[in-house]
């Protein structure tokens, strides 16, 4: 497995879930925008754009981060976890309980996974794992 943990396979296989997933908002946006008559088509176009940039940007963290063991695609993929709780707490107070619990649901996951031992001494190594000091 090349040093790559349980735990950090499915961090990643979440983190890039989650940009398939934003992914593929942005291009249903973009579609629905151009073959539709949207209120602002700036707006509209602004937010497929951002879908489609936050899922590569996940799919691009979830790979060449999580994937292949680097200790930089931690961060955004933590921040992306941190995020996307208070999210589905909307989704779940607006009425959407069925977006909001799963996504709560996916993202404890990702951030249980994230943060979990063995992700982070494969990140860093067997120091940072058990909080030794470093010489």
């Amino acid at each position: 497995m090349n040093g790559r943990p349980l735990t950090l396979l499915i961090a990643a296989g979440v983190v890039a879930l989650e940009g398939l997933v934003a992914l593929g908002l942005g291009v249903y946006v973009a579609v629905e925008t151009l073959t539709g008559a949207p209120d602002d088509i700036t707006t509209a176009l602004a937010e497929a754009v951002f879908g489609l940039l936050i899922g590569a940007g996940l799919l691009w963290v979830a790979y060449g981060g999580l994937f292949r063991t680097e200790r930089w695609g931690r961060s955004p993929a933590v921040l992306t976890q941190i995020f996307l709780v208070p999210i589905g707490g909307t989704l779940i107070t607006s009425g959407l309980p069925q977006l909001g619990i799963p996504l709560i649901v996916v993202a404890l996951a990702g951030l249980v996974t994230l943060l979990s031992p063995p992700t982070t001494r494969a990140l860093y190594g067997d120091d940072q794992a058990t909080d030794a000091p470093r010489r």
